[in-house]
């Protein structure tokens, strides 16, 4: 292996190895929007993992409250045994909703409790009843929320604490909300966590504003990338792997011109 080549490798691990350590920024300001504040999860950095407790809960804050109008059609039930449920809460959760399956035998189809192997239930049959339901604004699927906006789980945060009474000399639109993290300012949806108790955790966890809308970016994040320990895990061995591989072609270059200097 060319020593140049050795080096250069060296030189991409370290980089990486920076940058991981830098964890997720927030967002610059740019455009008259707010630069969203920091929050240290648990999932930051090169060594970063879930929080499976606050994820649980975090899927219980959006069973209650987030589901009503927002599906995550990428997700199964049988999906949160990797959050530690066991298999009968998975069933149990899975059996709270009806599904639509068929035909039977008659050529008719009929309502059945959901399995595991269902997807996550949606709250509206299509898109249009949606926007109807909603004042024409069509609530976006969260199942890979935090890959699709600009600051990922950063975002989700300030989202939900960003609500406020708008500025003097702000007039918002028919049934728009302010929100200092929204850009422009004003977003269709109501605020959804806005009192402490909204949720009551079952592991006896004090459902504050904070604790809740943490626990949801928690989840959310899981629900989008829920390989992300593994893919951290790899890159640190090969981050190793390459730093080993260094030393070796060095110490190989330094014996094969010894004799020559």
């Amino acid at each position: 292996m060319p020593v140049k080549a050795t080096l250069k490798a060296i030189a991409v691990a370290a980089g990486l190895l920076a940058g991981a350590g830098l964890g997720a920024l927030p967002a610059r300001a740019a455009g008259g929007e707010t630069a969203l504040p920091h929050v240290n999860f648990s999932f930051d950095g090169l060594f970063g993992h879930f929080d499976r407790a606050s994820a649980q809960r975090g899927f219980q804050v959006y069973k209650e409250v987030c589901s009503n109008c927002h599906s995550m059609h990428l997700l199964s039930y049988r999906n949160l045994r990797e959050l530690g449920l066991s298999e009968a809460q998975v069933r149990g959760i899975a059996a709270t909703v009806q599904v639509k399956d068929g035909p039977n035998d008659e050529g008719e189809m009929f309502e059945r409790p959901g399995r595991p192997s269902d997807r996550f239930h949606s709250p509206f049959p299509n898109e249009q009843a949606a926007r109807a339901a909603n004042n024409g604004a069509l609530p976006p699927d969260l199942s890979l929320i935090t890959k699709a906006r600009e600051g990922g789980a950063q975002y989700v945060h300030a989202l939900l604490t960003g609500y406020e009474d708008p500025p003097a000399g702000v007039t918002l639109m028919p049934g728009m909300n302010y929100n200092k993290y929204f850009p422009g300012h004003q977003i269709a949806m109501a605020q959804p966590l806005s009192a402490e108790g909204q949720v009551e955790y079952t592991d006896g966890t004090k459902p504050t504003v904070e604790q809740m809308v943490e626990d949801v970016a928690q989840f959310l994040t899981w629900a989008a990338e829920p390989e992300l320990e593994q893919r951290k895990a790899m890159g640190v061995k090969m981050v190793l792997f390459l730093v080993i591989l260094g030393g070796l072609a060095y110490a190989v270059k330094r014996k094969v011109w010894a004799d020559v200097h």
